[in-house]
């Protein structure tokens, strides 16, 4: 979609906002704007304010439960989720019946760009909780009309058999859990890769999808091909990675997507992402810092698609960069690091504070009938890598946590600034 007529539904979307909506409404008279024809051109556009989620949770908190960030009256609502809290506290959010079909035309894209058809059978594993994740996932696949099977209440042993009984062809999950489902139909005796009819994984949640050696081991152990997507509980479905798989697509006829570089939030190829939804009215989010840092790949794409492409999808959360000896690390580029090694089942990696130092702790399962071997390698993988030096200790085989969801493999045991102040 052009500028123009990116500008022309925001637009379209102000009208209703400024009219009825108290939160945007407030925000943006003191911004100037009275009139949705206020906004003309792109420049006139990126003068708004930005929105942030602190600002989201805080008018939560003051207007319980729901805020002033509502459109329409209550009744109109039919959905209502959360956030995973992975960054604070739990944001509630509603959609209309429209809004909802808008969520699922998106994932359609999604689909879509993958090859993914009416013809597949679906299996989405997660727990069908509050968030809303792959709620969105299940709605676009009813809309592409094919066949899904619910499985909220399964353990990953009777996740496996459902695929394999039902001949399963399209798995939707984090990356996580998709490793973790290949890990258990291996104690299973099941081999994925020659055992299932899966050909397509869909994974969302974390980054590591577009991480190579995490996209590499699913692939193998599945035998599929490995899609990454990105969005968020309050902005929507908004990444799309097509059958070349050389990034991921900003979907640029739904979301209006900014680049903005962190320190001088003026546009660039490398920074932090900023988003405008266009097709859910009812609880909009208008230049919203989604806190994603991307890069911008500077070729189009060979699928022929006209929307930017990201290198490496989300390349990590700001607020969850590891800031050790002066270095600025992204758990993702541990995580590459470390999957490149094979024999390494799971990890998990720490950061704690000695006397003198802050210290990089990292934890492995292996394979490895040697495991001294993995502990040097991944010694020296990190150090060639990042020019740090990490403490790498080998654990028991199930010795660390397992993940259905998100992973929680990186925990940071240093005193906060406040607490040593």
């Amino acid at each position: 979609m052009d500028t123009k007529t990116q500008l022309r539904r925001f637009r379209e979307m102000l009208a209703l906002v400024l009219e009825t909506n108290t939160f945007y409404k407030q925000k943006l008279i003191k911004a100037g704007i009275t009139n949705p024809n206020d906004i003309q051109t792109i420049s006139e556009y990126q003068k708004l304010p930005f929105t942030t989620k602190d600002e989201l949770s805080a008018d939560q908190e003051s207007h319980p439960p729901y805020g002033t960030n509502l459109t329409f009256p209550l009744e109109n609502y039919t959905c209502l989720h959360q956030t995973s809290g992975t960054t604070g506290s739990p944001l509630r959010w509603l959609d209309t019946r429209e809004s909802w079909d808008w969520w699922g035309k998106c994932w359609r894209d999604i689909y879509n760009a993958a090859g993914v058809t009416s013809a597949d059978r679906f299996l989405i594993a997660f727990s069908f909780g509050p968030f809303i994740g792959f709620w969105s996932a299940y709605h676009g696949a009813q809309q592409l009309g094919a066949l899904t099977l619910a499985n909220g209440g399964f353990t990953s042993e009777q996740r496996i058999r459902a695929i394999l009984s039902n001949d399963v062809t399209v798995v939707i999950c984090t990356p996580t859990y998709a490793l973790r489902l290949a890990e258990v139909a291996e104690q299973e005796g099941i081999d994925l890769s020659k055992d299932s009819n899966v050909r397509v994984t869909i994974h969302a949640g974390e980054p590591g999808a577009s991480l190579p050696a995490t996209k590499q081991r699913i692939e193998k152990r599945w035998g599929a091909r490995a899609y990454d997507h990105v969005g968020a509980t309050e902005v929507g479905a908004w990444g799309v990675m097509c059958r070349p798989q050389a990034g991921v697509h900003l979907n640029e006829d739904e979301f209006i997507c900014e680049v903005l570089d962190t320190k001088t939030d003026i546009p660039s190829d490398e920074g932090e992402l900023v988003i405008t939804n266009l097709g859910r009215i009812g609880m909009p989010v208008i230049r919203y810092r989604t806190g994603d840092y991307v890069k911008l790949k500077s070729s189009p794409c060979e699928c022929g698609s006209k929307h930017r492409v990201l290198d490496g999808g989300v390349l990590g959360r700001i607020d969850n960069a590891i800031i050790i000896r002066g270095l600025n690390v992204y758990p993702a580029t541990i995580e590459n690091i470390i999957l490149k090694f094979p024999d390494v089942i799971e990890f998990a990696v720490r950061t704690y504070k000695t006397e003198t130092l802050d210290e990089l702790e990292v934890q492995i399962e292996t394979t490895n009938p040697n495991p001294t071997d993995t502990e040097t390698s991944v010694t020296s993988a990190i150090r060639d890598a990042l020019g740090l030096r990490a403490v790498v200790k080998v654990v028991p085989h199930e010795s660390l946590p397992r993940y259905e969801l998100k992973s929680k493999r990186f925990t940071d045991e240093r005193p906060s600034q406040q607490e040593t102040e």
